[in-house]
């Protein structure tokens, strides 16, 4: 007889049909179907709801008279409560999906397990299941008969249990347990009630008006120590007013605080109990226990401690791992692994495109007269690279005189393995940041974190506020430059060792003494700018200078300096205080070679087989020109500068002649001259611009030299400053002048002794402008008007004194010679400022009468 049949109850019992489609629906239309021709109706002891939210979604399970209801917990995996969270989950999909799992006989039924443990018991029938999925478990509602306690089904089930214990397969350890529910349940679906090991108690009135007994520890570990182990049992802090009253409740297993909360949950504890008189309602939420992060506030509580530490694992992580990655990238730098210029399928490529296009177009036309000249200075460059002496090669010249034409081009051509750190644009930077990343782009340092720099000093500067001193976690210009140069020095010593074998005659030699006896192994460095604006910052040429001496006396690199300022040995010595540097200085060329070098920059790239002579003979574009007769006048205005040669040459190229050539060329030079020196943007109505503010000379000052040179072309250091133009901080207004490139000061035995044109093109040039009649007016004018503030100046101090001297009582007869000198002082100045205001009266009339 089925459950069905206990209690009376079939199709023919006045049993509707929307009652019996409704208890039929939840398992599927054809598995009922099928299971209904087997069995009839009386098989269908149960059904499984949808409800995650309760019964009509109210959140609760009712049960009335002769029912109960069971909870099982282990039936699924605990909390699958993102399913709930599925685009495609409704509430008529969750049982689906459950009927799926338990055909498969992936989870339990808790049902079937009711129906096993009461085959021989008396009539029993299993209402419906209702599926927790973020809790693991289901709720079984079921009916019993009349008189049978609830105590004996919940005997049976746990006795079943025990002897055919189910144990799901995500987790063999632990099996099915079920316990009968004494509460009402509180059955939500808030996704954000996450089942865990810990559960608030709040003690509510049973009854309204009645008042509610806070249960003692010991009442509450008797309640639910039956659910599981207990960890601890924390009461509400005596002086706590929050209501209602409330205490904690810590489980050893979040499953037995889920099978406590849903099994207790709205239970009232009688009288009996320590309920009170009216009974107490036991209201159980799930709470998050606060964790003890110990480590975490141990760390926070010791910074002197801590960031110190985390700053040494960042710098020993950053050693570990990125300085191998950018010491390959230097090598690959140096050696040029990934340029493709310098493969040979390349190489071989091009010059099959070259015979082609018949095209072989030389790079720096007309250069071979230089080399021809500078033969010498490329020889011994090449004799000092193979001797073994630890000190520096130096090549001195004004710039544009070839210095790193001669030495990477020509006394280095055939050197494999070389470097060049081009210093200017590492000086030029503005900011640490882009300084560090202007000097790693020299040498191929990467990857380089130079935004790093700025976040690591905020983190240093709050760890200073916090703790009161440095943690030194962030790293300042010195460190990174000194990292990025001690990693070069790292990959030129291992380029230098690369070609070393075992089987070697000198394998005995340690690796030190194999650079010393090999120079010809040692990569070359040439640093080139050296000592360029050196007045604005000498960080950066103090590490190089420092880096530089440590690969020369360590015979890890030959060492080569480009420079234009004839002072460098002051900045090298400091490196480098016992040694003698090899020199080269580089002057202009001598107008032998500077024609020679026009005349061939204009022959080149022309076919001369286009042009006949006389008699049949080829003529080249230099022997066809007439106008050629004149450069020799030119090449004495230009000088030996190769930039400006090469200018000339070019212009002549392009059909005009020589003199016009030249006549341009110092009409150029004068106009920048008149721009950079003597005109400011204040004279246009700008204001104080960057021209002007970032001078560190006057007008007045510049135009004085210009002046000056072009009349005698060669200046008197000394006498120069005698002037009284120059009379406060005139060494440092010449020494700018020079760093822009007005003037050459020239210097014998460290000494200054006279001045000279920047280049030779500037004697033209500040001869044109001294003749600009107009111009010439205008700032003599400046200047006289100086003058005459400094003389009527001087008169005032001289007047002031008298008048103090005139204040005493009595004139001692020893006062009569500083009496008598003041006012010959005073005649001498009036005198002068007469003389001044006669010829700056001259000069006002031709500024009103000359355009």
């Amino acid at each position: 007889m089925n459950s069905f049949a206990r209690f009376g109850i079939n199709r023919g019992h006045g049993l509707s049909t929307a009652c019996y489609q409704r208890l039929v629906c939840h398992r599927g239309l054809a598995e009922s179907n099928s299971f209904l021709r087997t069995s009839g109706f009386a098989q269908q002891s149960s059904r499984h709801a949808s409800l995650e939210a309760g019964e009509h979604k109210s959140g609760h399970i009712e049960a009335g008279p002769n029912q109960g209801i069971f909870y099982f917990d282990s039936i699924y995996p605990q909390r699958l409560q993102w399913l709930l969270r599925l685009p495609w989950q409704s509430e008529n999909a969750v049982p689906g999906l459950i009927e799926r799992l338990q055909s498969r006989e992936l989870t339990a039924n808790p049902g079937k397990i009711l129906e096993n443990a009461h085959k021989e018991s008396a009539p029993f029938k299993v209402e419906e299941v209702l599926p927790r999925l973020k809790e693991g478990g289901a709720f079984v509602k079921f009916s019993k008969q009349e008189g049978v306690p609830l105590s004996d089904i919940e005997g049976r089930v746990k006795a079943y249990l025990k002897e055919n214990p189910i144990r799901p397969f995500w987790w063999p350890f632990q099996h099915v347990r079920a316990n009968l529910v004494r509460g009402r349940p509180w059955v939500e679906d808030l996704l954000f009630r996450i089942p865990g090991f810990r559960l608030k108690v709040e003690f509510l009135a049973a009854q309204p008006g009645s008042e509610a007994a806070e249960l003692s520890q010991e009442q509450l570990y008797s309640l639910f120590r039956p659910y599981g182990r207990l960890a601890d049992v924390v009461p509400q802090p005596s002086d706590s007013k929050v209501l209602p009253k409330f205490s904690f409740l810590d489980f050893a297993a979040s499953r037995r605080a889920v099978m406590a909360k849903n099994c207790m949950h709205g239970y009232t504890v009688p009288e009996t109990m320590g309920g009170g008189p009216g009974g107490t309602l036991l209201k159980l939420t799930y709470e998050r226990k606060p964790k003890d992060h110990w480590i975490k506030d141990w760390l926070f509580s010791h910074p002197r401690i801590v960031i110190p530490a985390v700053a040494a694992i960042v710098a020993g992580i950053t050693v570990a791992i990125f300085d191998p990655i950018r010491t390959f990238f230097i090598k690959a730098h140096i050696t040029r692994t990934f340029h493709v210029e310098d493969n040979r399928f390349w190489r071989w490529f091009k010059t099959q495109a070259n015979d082609l296009f018949r095209r072989n177009v030389e790079d720096d036309p007309g250069m071979e007269a230089i080399w021809d000249d500078r033969k010498d200075n490329i020889d011994q460059i090449g004799a000092w690279l193979m001797e073994t002496a630890d000190t520096f090669i130096v090549v001195q010249g004004p710039r544009g005189s070839g210095k790193r034409e001669l030495v990477v081009d020509q006394a280095l051509k055939h050197r494999k393995h070389k470097i060049t750190i081009d210093c200017k644009p590492i000086q030029e930077a503005r900011g640490d940041a882009a300084t560090i990343n202007a000097a790693a782009q020299e040498v191929g340092y990467r990857p380089i974190f130079s935004w790093m720099n700025s976040i690591s000093g905020l983190i240093d500067l709050a760890a200073q506020g916090t703790t009161g001193v440095k943690t030194g976690f962030s790293e300042t210009l010195d460190s990174q430059l000194a990292k990025i140069w001690n990693n070069t020095a790292t990959a030129l010593k291992s380029i230098a060792l690369e070609g070393r074998r075992k089987n070697d005659k000198d394998a005995h030699l340690s690796d030190d003494e194999y650079l010393e006896a090999h120079p010809e192994h040692r990569p070359v460095v040439v640093v080139d700018n050296f000592l360029h604006k050196s007045a604005e910052n000498s960080v950066v040429y103090d590490k190089i200078a420092d880096w530089a001496a440590l690969l020369t006396t360590s015979n890890i690199a030959h060492v080569i300096f480009l420079t234009n300022d004839v002072s460098f040995s002051k900045s090298l010595s400091k490196a480098l205080p016992d040694r003698v540097f090899r020199q080269i200085s580089l002057s202009d060329c001598s107008p032998e070679v500077a024609k020679r070098f026009v005349i061939t920059h204009l022959d080149s790239g022309v076919d001369v087989e286009d042009s006949d002579g006389e008699g049949g003979k080829k003529l080249t574009p230099s022997q066809r020109r007439k106008d050629l007769v004149e450069l020799d006048e030119c090449i004495s205005y230009l000088g030996g500068r190769l930039t400006d040669l090469e200018f000339l040459a070019r212009r002549i190229k392009t059909g005009e002649s020589p003199k016009k050539a030249v006549h341009e060329i110092i009409d150029q030079s004068a106009s920048e001259i008149l721009k950079m020196f003597l005109i400011g943007m204040e004279d246009f109505g700008v204001g104080a611009g960057q021209n002007s503010s970032s001078r560190k000379w006057s007008a007045e000052q510049a135009w004085l030299l210009i002046k000056q040179l072009a009349e005698q072309e060669v200046l008197r250091y000394n006498e120069v400053l005698l002037n009284g133009a120059y009379s406060s901080g005139g060494e440092k207004v010449l020494q700018a002048l020079e760093q822009a490139e007005l003037i050459t000061i020239l210097s014998s035995n460290g000494r200054p002794h006279s001045i000279k044109p920047g280049k030779p093109v500037y004697l033209p040039a500040f001869k044109r402008l001294s003749q600009d009649q107009v111009l010439s007016s205008r700032l003599d004018l400046s200047m006289l008007t100086e003058a005459i503030k400094s003389e009527n100046a001087s008169i005032d101090k001289y007047e002031n004194e008298l008048k103090l001297l005139a204040a005493l009582p009595k004139q001692p007869a020893a006062l009569a010679p500083r009496i008598k000198w003041l006012l010959a002082k005073v005649a001498a100045s009036q005198t002068k400022v007469e003389s001044l205001e006669k010829e700056s009266s001259v000069l006002k009339k031709i500024l009103q009468e000359e355009y």
